[in-house]
């Protein structure tokens, strides 16, 4: 399929090299960075000049993926390709983008009969490598025929043993990818995803931490123990009911570092943990760990502890996420167009 692709940061440009590398997909490609257009131009991507130049190279009916941080960049892209498109074309929005964003802006868009499909996309910097986990609302008819794009970026079954019982249903499920409902639905499902993710991670840090300090003075002598964190996230990797890929991201910058001192333990929290919790407020369902994990991100711009440090680490590991000083730090969550 052909198709426009405009944000070529850390997930845009490995997605860009995904599609091109399955050799199944005519790509056109803007951003303004013009180093991270040049990567994709040299591998077979049509490079756009502008938005309007990189929509006048597709053909109707046009497809074009946004990989943008969300909130005000993405927003003035939508509109401002709402102005050049026209009716059957489709704009999909693969950044974190607040769900009920995408509500509004697929009715506005309606209006002109454009297309609008909200991508929750997990992979994080890793996602050429391992392709992406996909969650994806929009009309059912308009996701069925962007279908091969999806199947190119997905990761596919791999390695990972069938579940019983799945008989029947959706096989792209088994893929790593699948339609979750209308419009929102996507980003709803990913937003959910990412606030688990601030759970995991939070237990992660938090269990590292009483390891490590396992011999501190105030333990009587015969209490204390003084273990070998890396060689404990290892074991754990083995055969352990808590495996993970956040373990394995952990056991590696512990295998590299046992203090972690190249981390801060200054923790952003990228937007969706806090609509994680306004949803659950909104549907009075308590969310006790995630809750607490958001608030413990909020902590850790003040007071730093070595659990901090753990979850920085695995922020860097799957996102490629550098973690601000302290002195930086804002008070509310910067656009992100991703966390995983």
């Amino acid at each position: 399929m052909q198709i426009g692709l405009i944000g070529l940061g850390r997930m845009g440009g490995n997605i860009a090299r995904r599609l091109i590398a399955r050799g199944r997909h005519d790509l056109v490609v803007y951003g303004r960075n013009a180093d991270a257009v040049e990567a994709p131009h040299q591998e077979g991507a049509t490079a756009g000049s502008s938005l309007k130049d990189l929509v006048g190279r597709l053909a109707a009916p046009r497809t074009i993926w946004l990989m943008l941080p969300a909130g005000t960049v993405t927003e003035d892209h939508v509109s401002e390709l709402g102005d050049l498109l026209g009716a059957g074309d489709t704009i999909i929005d693969g950044g974190n983008t607040f769900w009920q964003d995408d509500i509004r802006r697929a009715a506005e868009l309606r209006k002109k009969s454009i297309h609008y499909v909200d991508v929750g996309t997990s992979g994080g910097v890793w996602g050429l490598e391992r392709g992406y986990c996909m969650m994806i609302g929009g009309d059912k008819a308009i996701v069925d025929r962007l279908d091969p794009i999806f199947a190119t970026l997905a990761p596919g079954i791999g390695l990972i043993p069938r579940t019983e019982g799945r008989d029947g249903r959706d096989p792209r499920v088994e893929q790593g990818y699948f339609h979750a409902g209308p419009s929102g639905a996507g980003h709803f499902v990913k937003m959910v995803h990412n606030g688990i993710e601030y759970g995991l991670m939070q237990a992660y840090g938090e269990g590292f931490d009483i390891l490590k300090n396992a011999n501190v003075e105030a333990l009587p002598e015969q209490y204390r123990f003084d273990l070998d964190i890396p060689d404990i996230a290892e074991v754990w990797r083995r055969g352990s009911v808590i495996s993970s890929w956040l373990l394995d991201l952990t056991a590696s910058a512990l295998a590299r570092s046992e203090a972690l001192e190249s981390y801060s333990g200054f923790v952003e929290d990228s937007g969706e943990g806090r609509w994680t919790v306004n949803a659950a407020i909104e549907e009075a369902i308590p969310a006790d760990v995630i809750t607490a994990a958001l608030y413990a991100r909020f902590r850790s711009r003040r007071d730093h502890t070595f659990a901090e440090k753990v979850l920085s680490a695995m922020r860097h590991g799957f996102g490629g996420h550098t973690e601000l000083p302290p002195s930086e730090s804002v008070a509310q969550p910067k656009d992100r167009s991703t966390s995983s």
